[in-house]
């Protein structure tokens, strides 16, 4: 923000906000909502994208991963943009570019194409998430951040729960090309709003001098390839593969050249020397462990639904849409807390609930659906805006002006590093605890097992009046089945159970977070 602003000269507890700077800021989180939403809206038409491209089952997953990688990258520069080009430019490129990127991938003729074209989307939707949180800070005075801070919470974190269930339905209603032509019409508006109507801040063009180009490409090194190595790691078998030895070998060495060069230069892209301040690292941390339950939880309900209870995209939504409409109501409560409580003691109790949840759903057999779910996703709608909220303000609430939009793209990017590295870690737990769940039942389904050979028999009789051929082969496939079935769904029980200790941990880290109130509260502690 320039010297020069006069928003500087103004006490934070004195700004007004008038009905431009609420259109505007409207505009922006809209704008947020979308590039959060497009990581998650393709993915239950993998499938029909797949189809379309003529597209490798390799290559497709690329459509994610592209994106991912991109954001990740720009994530943390944002801060540095925004304050050179100003928030108002700044947004409203990214938020025209972006529209156009979704464009080209509705008409991308080929999967490379899709592939660039996802990039440069997730790049440009990569500005717009820490714009709009740094914005908050800068706009509002500090009685309107609790509300402000309910609004974002309820944007960041249903984008997720909505995408697949979004996606699935345009792809069936019309076609997966509506995935991203989706975007034009509130991209366009939203790009036009925030031209006309923010004035946060002004440009720094001065800043150019120094333009820390280094910078820039080390943390594109480090980033792109640490998200690599957590997107393909767990399908190639992470180390076996040279691509992943030698990606690893280039994000060690980027991100240690990275550190050196940002904290010796004089003028850094990324200034991480705000981990200095101990409530933005120790919010940084939550965020991180948010992003494992948020991101772990959006991913692994939906792949339990669909691969052991054969939901279709429609009834995944539907099952998942409990958990956004808690969060929905839990949002004003949430809010009212937030401006009574030490933000400890709320971040304690959504902490708890969200274990809580997990836990609950660790008990699941092969025969839970939407009633049994219901509980377990009610508990983690409730407990999101408890946590999102004061960690919302630990974080960033009590940062001078000048050093909200850098610490921004920080926070936002630990959440965004959570998600990926619980994914990754998820990949690869469910697929070895499947295994050993599988060699434990079948050393259990031998002759000497009454039950088994009993249950083989009914099958074996069953089939012999079904289908030609020998009843007994086909009554060993289905026993298979029916065993890899159960082992799967063990293994996702143990992976909910895993998630709900992370949560666990958070909680006892808790003493490492200062005595802090809510800015609304109208006191404020400084640290």
């Amino acid at each position: 923000m320039s010297p020069a602003d006069p928003r500087l000269s103004i006490r934070p507890e004195d700004r007004v906000v008038h009905t431009r700077d609420w259109i505007g800021f409207f505009a922006m989180v809209v704008g947020m909502f979308m590039a959060i939403l497009d990581i998650q809206i393709v993915a239950s038409s993998i499938a029909q994208i797949q189809a379309g491209l003529s597209a490798s089952a390799d290559e497709i997953s690329w459509v994610q991963t592209s994106y991912l990688i991109a954001e990740v990258v720009m994530i943390p520069l944002s801060g540095w943009m925004a304050r050179v080009f100003s928030t108002r430019w700044l947004f409203m490129a990214s938020c025209l570019t972006f529209t156009i990127a979704s464009v080209a991938c509705a008409f991308a003729w080929n999967i490379e194409s899709m592939i660039v074209f996802r990039a440069i989307q997730g790049f440009l939707g990569g500005a717009m998430i820490p714009t709009v949180f740094a914005t908050s800070f800068l706009l509002f005075p500090p009685r309107m951040s609790a509300g402000i801070s309910v609004l974002i919470g309820l944007v960041a974190t249903m984008a997720p729960t909505l995408g697949p269930t979004l996606g699935g339905w345009l792809t069936e209603a019309f076609s997966w090309h509506w995935l991203f032509l989706i975007n034009v019409v509130p991209g366009l508006i939203v790009a036009a709003l925030v031209f006309l109507f923010v004035h946060v801040d002004r440009p720094r063009l001065d800043m150019l001098k120094g333009f820390d180009l280094a910078g820039i490409v080390l943390v594109a090194a480090f980033l792109g390839s640490l998200q690599y190595i957590l997107e393909e790691g767990p399908g190639d078998d992470w180390f076996d593969e040279p691509k992943i030895v030698a990606m690893t070998f280039l994000c060690t060495i980027a991100g240690m050249a990275f550190l050196w060069r940002e904290l010796t230069t004089p003028h850094p892209v990324v200034d991480i020397k705000a981990f200095h301040d101990r409530n933005f690292a120790v919010g940084c941390l939550y965020s991180f462990i948010i992003g494992i339950g948020l991101y772990g939880s959006v991913y692994v309900i939906p792949l339990y639904l669909g691969r052991i209870r054969g939901y279709s995209s429609r009834e995944i939504g539907l099952t998942m849409m409990v958990t956004g409409m808690f969060q929905f109501l839990s949002a004003p409560l949430a809010g009212a807390l937030a401006k009574k409580l030490d933000l400890r003691v709320m971040l304690g109790l959504g902490l708890s609930l969200f274990g809580t949840g997990l836990w609950l759903n660790h008990y699941l057999t092969s025969q839970w659906g939407y009633w049994e779910m219901f509980l377990p996703q009610a508990v983690r709608g409730l407990a999101l805006m408890f946590c999102f909220v004061p960690i919302n303000a630990v974080a960033l609430g009590h940062l001078a002006p000048a050093e909200v939009q850098n610490a921004s793209g920080l926070y936002n990017l630990m959440r965004n590093l959570g998600g990926a590295i619980g994914l990754a870690a998820i990949t690869t737990f469910l697929r070895e605890r499947t295994d050993l769940h599988m060699l434990r039942l079948s050393e259990s389904l031998s002759p000497d097992n009454l039950m088994a050979v009993t249950r083989l028999s009914e099958i074996s009789a069953r089939m012999a009046g079904l289908l030609p051929g020998d009843p007994d082969q086909a009554a060993l496939k289905v026993l298979y089945n029916l065993t890899r079935q159960q082992a799967s769904t063990m293994a996702f029980g143990d992976i909910l159970l895993s998630m709900s200790v992370v949560f666990l941990v958070g909680l006892v880290l808790m003493p490492l977070v200062h005595k802090v109130r809510h800015p609304s509260s109208g006191n404020a502690d400084a640290h």
